[in-house]
């Protein structure tokens, strides 16, 4: 029989987890700690559909449940965190769906430690796009900024030297992007049925990745190089036909990518640049994302605090042999304020304008807290100006603002 990595992973990490629960006495166990939040969502388009298959919904609410648990030893060196999420959609049938965004267990040495199970990783310094943010999966159902990670099978080394911190990955098991449902608000005009997504891998979805990242921090001047070799992240969507209609599903190719973050402080400001070059998806191609963000402090004598921002973004890749990327050449001119009140009220605008077509895509997101406990966040995707020829041509009326009521414990 043969047993499948990402499969053992679990198993081991579930095995790991029961034996220190069962053999340590109540006095040395450690303790248990249970934290999470749920979140009441509400979104409104204001905006008629654009296709005759979408459903023609103005507020869709939704919950979510994000539950955190996590077992600690006495003296601190494992620790076992399990983190499952849960949505329910009242009108995405795709965009309810249940995952573990971590079941894992890190066991914490002097200059090392070591997670195995299910974790997130994120890497990356800008704002506007995470070019070398690739060991997660996208949780695509959950909105279009790709910010959302599903959670990712694997083992992790850390560990520190006086030339650098080391972070080796094995990752065992490839998570496929969800798709929101055909007829759903923020889908576009493909049908794509993700159920029949193909693979450049023999092993499919069983494939083991790897990926290694070094980083430094020279005064101020922080620096990290990594490689991954494995499943895109991204998928690209080819066309076939079922029963006389178009389809289209996603296609999984082998690549190779190298990134480099660099971050430069200096006063106020922050210069931050990320930079990839990606083999296995037709030509070999670099991407780039470049820029600074400049803070006034005590603006105007105030307690407020105001972030400027700007960004530039390149990518050289061929859209008909790579996945189709909405920043290929365009600036981000962003503003970032925090009040520093004791609600915590804080303001983030965001304007992506593209070079090529002129199209603007703008982001907001605001938050307060109104109690200890909870948090009120609106947040909106406009889309203006989307030329015919844009990626985003296809969800140019689905404008959104969305309130989230987060309740913490």
């Amino acid at each position: 029989m043969k047993v499948q990595p990402l499969a053992l992973i679990y198993t081991m990490s579930a095995i790991v987890l029961a034996s220190s629960l069962l053999m340590a006495s109540p006095a040395k166990a450690g303790q248990w700690d249970i934290s999470g939040q749920g979140t009441l969502e509400a979104r409104y388009f204001p905006h008629d559909v654009a296709f005759a298959n979408q459903s023609q919904v103005s507020l869709s609410p939704s919950l979510t449940l994000e539950p955190e648990f996590v077992f600690e030893t006495k003296h601190a060196q494992n620790r076992f965190t399990i983190q499952p999420f849960i949505r329910w959609d009242a009108d995405d049938d795709k965009r309810s769906h249940v995952d573990v965004r971590e079941f894992n267990w890190l066991h914490l040495g002097s200059t090392w430690d070591f997670t195995m199970g299910i974790s997130k990783v994120y890497w990356g310094v800008t704002e506007s796009a995470h070019l070398v943010d690739i060991i997660n999966q996208t949780d695509a159902v959950e909105g279009i900024t790709g910010e959302e990670k599903l959670g990712q099978a694997m083992l992790n080394l850390n560990s520190e030297h006086s030339w650098g911190n080391l972070s080796m990955f094995i990752l065992p098991g490839f998570r496929e992007r969800s798709f929101t449902a055909n007829n759903a608000r923020l889908h576009g005009p493909l049908n794509i049925d993700a159920s029949q997504a193909r693979y450049a891998s023999s092993e499919q979805q069983h494939h083991t990745d790897w990926a290694l990242r070094w980083s430094h921090m020279w005064d101020d001047l922080d620096i990290a190089l990594s490689h991954f070799q494995g499943t895109s992240r991204e998928p690209r969507l080819l066309p076939i036909i079922v029963s006389g209609q178009a389809v289209f599903i996603p296609y999984y190719d082998q690549i190779q990518q190298t990134g480099l973050e660099l971050q430069l402080t200096t006063n106020n400001t922050l210069w931050k640049t990320e930079v990839i070059h990606r083999q296995g998806q037709g030509k070999p191609f670099y991407a780039l994302v470049a820029g600074f963000e400049h803070t006034l402090y005590a603006l105007a004598g105030s307690d407020a605090d105001v972030g400027l921002l700007f960004e530039y973004l390149y990518d050289d890749r061929d859209p008909k042999a790579a996945p189709p990327t909405i920043a290929n050449r365009d600036i981000f001119a962003g503003l970032r304020m925090v009040l520093n009140d004791t609600q915590d009220t804080s303001l983030l605008l965001g304007v992506l304008l593209d070079l090529e077509h002129q199209s603007i895509l703008v982001n907001i997101e605001a938050e307060r807290r109104l109690t200890n406990q909870l948090k009120l966040v609106l947040s909106s995707q406009l889309f203006n100006n989307i030329a015919d020829q844009d990626i985003l041509a296809g969800v140019r009326q689905d404008d959104v603002v969305a309130l989230k009521l987060h309740y913490y414990y």
